[in-house]
């Protein structure tokens, strides 16, 4: 099962995503047809990293209810320090702030329909600028479509169709050197009424999957067994969540990531962790490129719709290689133990002498070249290769000269009785 660290790295990741994709919807509004338009509720108030602006530079959005419902002409305060400035909104809602000093802690604030609307407080960059959205209503909101999904979820359910949402996210990130796939799905019912597909969405995930678990935000009616998941209807009208993790253990410097789709996703968006030269690539793809979110860097890339019974196939190449002899030389001897004491236990005297035969002759393969090696480098550095045979060869001669502490040596006096 992935640990409740990875499921918090999860959370932290989905962040910084949605900071790259604000950014982008704020920098580029002819991106819409690719870029899903953000939750508001997600991201008011949160100061966004804006490397586009001038140095030390703040706008701030206001709006009604929703993105594009600009409030213009609108008075918004900014705490600098000690001290307060204010601006008015032009036309696109954005009220702008210059030459502040950088390091400084500022907070935005407006009333609107009598509405007090603040931001987090954050500190000025030296670089670059923040943007940050004050959206007015959105309690109001919230309130109205709780009660009316209530009232809708409360009639009998219906046959329909139901598809992946275009929040729907694939993520790729690192951890320990092995590759970690998060799937945040949302199933969405555009239907006023409950919607029955005929059954649960069965998804397998990819070949090699590990360790696949549930997140943290997902439905109960989510769930995975080895590498199926499912998710059960009836689907009530709007979105039911599930969120997963998986590692794939065996992803080497370059693979490929095949997932089949249940039913349809309506748009497809991809972002992978960027590590060393990674590149990511498929013929699904129909634009891919690299963001800098607080830092670190991520390749996202996004596509159309996918129909139900469609593969989506994502190639990863350049990705940081792990050795794996590591763990070969652990099961090598791990076998070696379970067999001395099967030996062992069949006859102990002999086994164990002709156990220790061998023992004794690979430890003093490895000590010998143990000593070459350690000879070597106090002559010069050793190279990548010869340093990671050394440390190899440590490890086995330890592994080795353990299994010569189990039992009883040679000569020694056993009682029995």
């Amino acid at each position: 099962m992935i640990c409740l660290s990875a499921a918090a790295k999860a959370t932290a990741l989905r962040t910084s995503l949605l900071v790259a994709l604000l950014v982008a919807f704020f920098c580029a509004p002819t991106s819409h047809a690719q870029i899903a338009t953000p939750d508001p509720g997600a991201m008011a108030g949160a100061p966004l990293p804006a490397p586009e602006l001038a140095d030390a530079t703040i706008t701030v959005r206001v709006l009604r209810e929703r993105m594009g419902n600009n409030v213009e002409g609108q008075a918004v305060a900014l705490r600098v320090g000690g001290s307060s400035r204010t601006a008015t909104t032009d036309a696109q809602g954005r009220a702008q702030f210059e030459g502040l000093a950088a390091g400084t802690l500022v907070q935005a604030s407006a009333t609107v329909d009598g509405e007090l609307l603040t931001s987090q407080e954050f500190s000025v960059p030296a670089r670059g600028g923040v943007r940050v959205a004050l959206i007015a209503g959105l309690q109001r909101v919230a309130e109205a479509e709780k009660a009316a999904a209530a009232t809708a979820a409360s009639e009998p359910a219906r046959p329909g169709v139901v598809e992946f949402g275009p929040e729907s996210r694939i993520i790729f990130e690192f951890q320990n050197d092995t590759l970690t796939v998060f799937y945040l799905l949302e199933v969405v019912n555009n239907a006023r009424t409950p919607i029955d597909i005929g059954g649960p969405i069965l998804m397998e995930l990819p070949t090699g999957a590990s360790g696949v678990s549930m997140l943290q935000g997902s439905s109960p009616t989510a769930s995975v067994r080895g590498d199926m998941l499912t998710i059960t209807g009836p689907f009530a009208p709007g979105k039911t969540s599930a969120q997963l993790g998986f590692s794939l253990p065996q992803a080497g410097a370059a693979t490929t990531v095949q997932q089949k789709w249940p039913v349809a996703l309506g748009e497809l968006f991809v972002a992978a962790e960027k590590m060393d030269g990674m590149q990511l690539s498929s013929p699904q793809l129909t634009d891919t490129r690299e963001m800098n979110s607080d830092g670190q860097v991520f390749i996202m890339g996004t596509g159309g719709r996918l129909n139900a019974g469609d593969t989506l196939v994502l190639n990863l190449s350049g990705m940081p290689a792990h050795s794996q002899w590591p763990r070969d030389v652990a099961l090598a001897a791990a076998a070696l133990v379970f067999g001395v004491g099967i030996w062992m236990a069949l006859s102990p005297a002999a086994a164990r002498a002709s156990a220790d035969a061998r023992l004794e002759s690979r430890r003093e393969r490895l000590l010998a070249d143990v000593v070459s090696l350690e000879r070597a480098r106090r002559q010069k550095p050793l190279g990548a290769a010869e340093q990671a045979r050394l440390e190899r060869l440590k490890s086995d001669l330890e592994k080795v000269m353990a299994a010569l502490d189990l039992g009883p040596r040679p000569g020694d006096q056993v009682t029995t009785r």
